[in-house]
């Protein structure tokens, strides 16, 4: 099939660098948007930094959204587990007093027993088990999570079935988790706020970004069904996902 200009056009922009956990290029250009949740992440970390002494963000990425937290705790720590992210972190935190540490495994962190009065995490994996062992007594525990069913239409679409490894993920599996390892559950809350894609190249960067969406996805294998995306796009004006969005704040007992 004979595919137009524009839609080459728009795979090649595509191929523009991606770092840290950062999506300002579709993002701010407005080539991507999403609903609104019922809750603001920021808005509860904040007044929990300004009363904590000690502190860790898990998954802290290129440590884009940590870095805004200021002022920090006197002891302030962040996991990074994505190799090539961990330069970046630390170039961005380090200045500001954060001590990154390069991880492999979430169930294996490298601080003592007890250590942080508060833990927070958005979008990353985490044990438990293991967050109940650094955490102190009476510490909070707040993370925001992307469930198992999140952006399901892309694998439709593109006929990759979801990733079993994450199917049972969601907000009753994890509160339950969390209550069976020591913590009193304060908030809990689910939902599944649309995702908008204006054109395909935005849709193929974001891909690019999200690897266990569809391990192993080669664009080149794809390419009909990404020009049907922009066809629809075209014709619509947008390609719509759900993404699964829970957030959890708990209390170790």
């Amino acid at each position: 099939m004979k595919r137009d200009k524009e839609f080459e056009m728009y795979i090649k922009d595509a191929e523009k660098p991606f770092s840290g956990w950062d999506f300002s290029f579709i993002s701010e250009t407005g080539r991507v948007s999403s609903s609104m949740l019922s809750w603001s992440y920021g808005s509860m970390v904040i007044p929990l930094v300004q009363n904590a002494s000690s502190m860790l963000d898990m998954g802290t990425g290129g440590g884009e959204l940590l870095s805004k937290f200021q002022p920090f705790p006197e002891m302030i720590c962040a996991t990074e587990a994505y190799p090539p992210n961990v330069p970046i972190a630390k170039k961005r935190l380090e200045p500001l007093g954060v001590k990154v540490h390069q991880i492999g495994e979430d169930n294996l962190l490298p601080f003592s027993d007890r250590q942080f009065d508060l833990i927070v995490n958005k979008h990353e994996e985490y044990s438990p088990q293991e967050v109940r062992r650094v955490i102190s007594d009476d510490g909070i525990f707040l993370t925001q999570q992307v469930g198992g069913t999140d952006c399901k239409e892309l694998n439709e679409h593109f006929g990759v079935p979801l990733n079993d490894v994450f199917s049972h993920w969601n907000l009753s599996f994890a509160k339950h988790q969390l209550q069976s390892h020591g913590f009193d559950v304060l908030e809990a809350k689910q939902e599944f706020p649309v995702q908008r894609f204006y054109d395909v190249g935005a849709l193929l960067y974001y891909l690019k970004a999200i690897p266990w969406q569809m391990p192993d996805f080669q664009r080149d294998n794809y390419i009909e069904e990404l020009y049907s995306i922009h066809l629809m796009i075209q014709s619509k004006g947008y390609f719509d996902v759900r993404q699964h969005r829970f957030i959890l704040k708990a209390r170790a007992k």
